[in-house]
């Protein structure tokens, strides 16, 4: 796999329409709504399957009861994968809050021993959650792109096997490679946001409606392709 044509491809796919950007922008500010954060997800979706599916442009905004049905089968997809690690992590900061609370009103002359080990239960838990989180993240992305390869077949999305199998033909190193290359990407876009947050008004408006659906689509391309690789071999 060639990780440089792969991240460039990915990098010009989203610009190649800015109504597409715009339109998608605008879902993605109205998602406290609830309805268009599932079309959000559906699109990027689409955008996902029209990739592996060997598709060079942006997908059309149409069929909205599909592409809201796929955001929904993403969030529950999402929700059980990391529904444990999300639980455990909770589960840390809550006791940790509580303990803390109890041991306050108590006024405990221990409590700085007791602080101690509140937060180091915190910080097992959090770890641990964590963890957990970044093994699944492994199999949720790749689980993801099975779903949209065998056509939003919620089940493909947890069909373990297949998953490994594609991840041993991608590569594990190209795998890892290809996830640093999209974190790097993720934290330079958020520099830009950062810089543009120093703009009143304007910064937080092509924020919201050019550079985060700029990059939703760029990771679906770059997952799209990547996902691809694994089937060539």
């Amino acid at each position: 796999m060639d990780i440089g044509y792969l991240t460039s491809d990915a990098m010009k796919y989203p610009s190649q329409d800015w109504k597409k950007i715009i339109i998608l922008g605008i879902l993605i500010l109205t998602s406290f709504l609830i309805i268009p954060a599932f079309l959000v997800m559906g699109y990027v979706f689409r955008a996902l399957k029209w990739s592996i599916a060997g598709v060079d442009q942006l997908p059309d905004f149409d069929e909205w009861g599909e592409m809201f049905t796929d955001g929904l089968k993403i969030f529950a997809v999402e929700l059980v994968y990391f529904i444990v690690p999300f639980i455990t992590i909770f589960l840390g900061i809550w006791a940790s809050i509580g303990s803390l609370v109890a041991l306050g009103a108590s006024g405990n002359d221990l409590m700085p021993a007791a602080a101690f080990s509140a937060f180091s239960l915190m910080g097992g838990l959090l770890i641990m959650g964590l963890v957990v989180a970044v093994i699944l993240g492994v199999f949720f992305t790749i689980g993801i792109a099975n779903m949209a390869y065998y056509n939003s077949e919620i089940g493909a999305a947890f069909r373990f096997r297949e998953i490994l199998n594609t991840i041993n033909a991608i590569g594990w190193v190209d795998y890892i490679i290809w996830y640093i290359m999209m974190i790097i990407l993720g934290m330079i876009m958020g520099a830009i946001a950062g810089v543009l947050g120093l703009i009143p008004v304007l910064g937080w408006v092509l924020i919201v409606l050019v550079l985060y659906p700029y990059l939703y689509l760029l990771y679906a391309r770059a997952l799209g392709l990547l996902f691809v690789s694994g089937l060539e071999i």
